[in-house]
Parts: C-alpha cells; structure tokens; sequence
C-alpha cells in the first residue's frame, strides 16, 4: 500500500509542478487596448498603480472617479465609461494595488487605508486634489470610499473634497455580507492559504464568479477569461488571501466606516442588484435603508445581481445619471 502510494506522488508531483509553471494567459485584444490607453504613476512607496483618465465633456468641470470590486479591476467599467464622458469632463478610474495592472508586492500587508491614501496619490498627482469629485463606487471600492469618506468627514488637510457618492453591489456590513467559501477559506490566513492561491485556476475561478451574475447576464467564457487574465497578471492570483484581509478590516472598523456614511451630509444613492447572493434582498437593503436615513435606493430588475455595471450598463448608467441630475 504505501509503495502505491509512492507511485502516486512521484507521477502527481512533476504534474503539480508543471500546472504551478503555466504562464498566464495572454491578454485579448479588448483588455489589451484597456491597458495601452491607460498609464502608470508611482507612490510614495515606489509603486505602480494603473489608472484610466478619460476626458469627456469640453468646459463641464464635473469630475466623478469609478472605484472597483473584488477579484476584478477598473475594467470592470468599460461598459460604462464612454456614456460618462458625455456627462462628465473627466472620468478617472484605477486599479487598486494588487488588482491586474497595478503592482501586486508580497508578502505586503493590504489595507483600505493603504488604498484611499494611493487614491488621493493618484488625484494628487493628477492635479485635482482641491477639485470637488463625485465617487462611484461598488464592492471593495466603496470600502475605500467609506474610508475616503471619514477623512473628507474629519477635514483632514490636504485630502479629497468629495460631493456626491453613489454606492453600488457590496458588503458595507459585515453583518449582512455573505462570502463566497473559498472567500471564507482564503482570508483566515493559515497554512491552507498560499497551498489553495497557487491551486487556483480559469475553472476553480469561473465557477465560483459565475453565480454572483443574474441568470440572463452571466459573463461570456470570453469574459470570464480577460478577468482572470487580469487577476493572473504578475501573479495576482498569489496575494488573493492578502488582498481578502479587507473583510476582516471591515468588521474590524465598522464604526469607523458605516459611521463616516450615516454622518455625512453629501448626496449619497445605492444602486441594488436585488438577486445578489453575496449581499441578500431584502436583509441587506432593510439594513441600509435603516441606518441611511437620508440615503436614495434605485433597486434596479429583479435579475440583476452582485456585478450590475456588467449585468445592465444601460440601466445603470440611466440610475446614475438620474442620481446626479436629481441635485
């Protein structure tokens, strides 16, 4: 018996090691053009953070900057962007560190203040950081908005002047935010973690993002493939775990962040996937709608659900836009 078992693992390891070594997939023609329209800055920390900046509407001085989710990336966007550049003079968006083009340092402690600091970097660097701007944010982003949010709140100087911010699918209580399993897995750490980052593949990936999509705009293989060449590039899919600390962040300042939104006295709208199996109708929403007094609710079609920029871009645009004019 154990002779077999022997067997085995010699045959199984060089596999192992061989499936360890595939290079990542190369980039498609569409997120390939993403990334050469895009361009890099440094942070302090000699960091390159990736960041889109689109130029819109001639004269208008209305800025608004697109902060993305998790695993995925400013990309996230596409679908959107040029109808926001008919609004908008400027529409900025980046890739967090850790996420596609941007750096992914390890071993790195990831953390939301680390991303609002890169994120009033890159205003900074771009010259705006006394323009008044208006956040769009979902998932991760709007931890990083909360965030954002609370320095705006303190009159901390020197930080972003934030005039409206829209909210989108995401977990902003603890509470009421149900993980995925491998989620759960990854970001308690441990000895399983770097084992399950380097095992991680296209099919374990896709399988487990596909059912966060309504069933009528579930992401084509396509899709599904330009998101994890993404989340593979410079082995991003290694600092997974890293990058998953931010759910226990917000547990762990959850006054802090759910306090920053309940105080402040800027327009503030949630646009709501209501099939979202990660943030459930109505538990999530009777909880916001609680603790946001003042807060608007677009819920849009009862098939949208965890990613809904991707799933309606025409009726997202159209609920944001309604927000923005509404003030």
């Amino acid at each position: 018996m154990r002779e077999w078992w022997v067997h085995v693992g010699l045959l199984a390891a060089p596999l192992l090691v061989a499936y360890l070594h595939i290079p990542p997939r190369q980039l498609s023609p569409a997120l390939h053009s993403w990334k050469s329209s895009g361009n890099f800055f440094f942070t302090y920390k000699g960091l390159h953070i990736f960041y889109q900046d689109s130029v819109g509407v001639v004269g208008s001085p209305e800025i608004v900057v697109l902060l993305h989710g998790f695993p995925t990336s400013s990309y996230d966007w596409y679908k959107i962007c040029e109808g926001l550049t008919l609004r908008f003079h400027r529409v900025i968006a980046l890739d967090f560190l850790g996420f596609d083009f941007s750096d992914k340092p390890r071993p790195h402690h990831y953390s939301i203040f680390e991303q609002a600091s890169i994120m009033e970097a890159l205003l900074r660097h771009l010259g705006l950081q006394n323009r008044r701007i208006k956040l769009l944010s979902r998932d991760y982003g709007y931890i990083v908005a909360q965030e954002l949010l609370y320095r705006f709140k303190q009159n901390r100087s020197g930080q972003i002047t934030i005039k409206s911010l829209c909210l989108s699918n995401g977990g902003i209580f603890p509470e009421t935010h149900h993980p995925l399993l491998l989620q759960k897995l990854l970001k308690d750490g441990g000895m399983l973690s770097p084992i399950l980052t380097r095992l991680m593949n296209f099919f374990v990936f896709s399988r487990g993002l596909t059912p966060v999509f309504g069933p009528y705009n579930r992401p084509s293989e396509s899709e599904l493939w330009d998101m994890w060449a993404g989340i593979r590039n410079n082995d991003g899919n290694l600092v997974i775990d890293s990058l998953l600390q931010y759910i226990n962040q917000r547990k762990k300042f959850r006054r802090r962040w759910v306090g920053a939104l309940a105080s402040v006295s800027i327009p503030i709208h949630f646009i709501y996937g209501p099939l979202d199996p990660v943030n459930p109708y109505p538990e999530f929403l009777e909880l916001y709608r609680k603790t946001l007094l003042l807060s608007t609710v677009l819920i849009l079609d009862d098939h949208i659900s965890h990613y809904p920029q991707r799933e309606d871009p025409m009726g997202f645009l159209n609920a944001y836009m309604g927000f923005i004019n509404s003030f």
